[in-house]
């Protein structure tokens, strides 16, 4: 027979109204703020606009292990295609211009990054390798169909190769080249051989591009600036290519 008063204490317990919300949530409420979304942002945007410092003080509190952490944000900005806002060119050259210090040993540092940027293409690649086929696969859909698969196929065995290279230095994109070069089934020992030149030649452009000329006193006391000019140089001609494509496809509409 059960205890009445055993039963009672358990009701109690189980109740909403006896759990303390301000306890359980200490930001107000099971979901993240507007101001805390805000404040992430913002620290993102300082850490890229300071890599210098920030960089830095990795160095000084993680000495070698800085060298795994770079690796690791070069592989995943260029093998993962949920992380494409993670810094790249900005931050291979001030890696470069640290290097120059002392710091960091630079060829080592280079030849490594190299390494990451090599193997986040070809794992971004067999993820749209495997996925593509089995995405592209309704002909009813206007996103997701094999027409547009076939296209895929067609424009990255005329124009892989240099797709593969250019994209490199285009923020974003060299996010998304090898994934689509995937899902257009490129022949593999072909993207291989670009994205080995590609990664050599945008890693050794930054790192050493950072070593030779980051510690200039124009630069390294503009540092800021030069990191914001950068990024901005980056990601401009892909604007300019997206901003000339809406408008084509704008003005074909207003044809019709």
């Amino acid at each position: 027979m059960s205890n009445p008063k055993r039963s009672l204490n358990r009701k109690r317990y189980l109740e909403p109204e006896s759990i303390n919300q301000t306890q359980a949530f200490p930001s107000g409420g099971p979901f993240i703020s507007i101001q805390s979304i805000l404040e992430i942002i913002a620290t993102f945007i300082d850490i890229i606009l300071h890599l210098d410092k920030h960089l830095i003080w990795l160095v000084e509190n993680y000495g070698s292990w800085v060298y795994l952490i770079l690796f690791l944000i070069i592989f995943c900005e260029t093998g993962l295609v949920v992380t494409p806002f993670l810094p790249g060119d900005s931050l291979l050259f001030v890696a470069g211009a640290i290097a120059a210090t002392g710091a960091m040993e630079v060829t080592g540092l280079a030849a490594l990054l190299m390494l990451a940027a090599f193997c986040g293409d070809n794992t971004n690649y067999w993820i749209g390798r495997y996925f593509g086929p089995r995405i592209f696969t309704r002909t009813d859909s206007r996103l997701l169909n094999r027409a547009h698969l076939e296209k895929t196929e067609a424009f990255y065995a005329r124009h892989g190769g240099k797709t593969i290279i250019f994209a490199r230095f285009l923020p974003i994109i060299r996010t998304f080249a090898p994934f689509v070069a995937g899902i257009g089934q490129m022949i593999y020992p072909r993207f291989m051989a670009y994205s080995a030149f590609g990664s050599i030649f945008w890693i050794s452009f930054f790192v050493f591009g950072g070593f030779f000329f980051g510690n200039v006193p124009i630069v390294k006391n503009n540092l800021t600036f030069f990191i914001f000019g950068i990024i901005i140089i980056s990601v401009l001609p892909g604007v300019i290519q997206f901003m000339r494509g809406w408008l084509e496809n704008r003005a074909a509409a207003r044809s019709r």
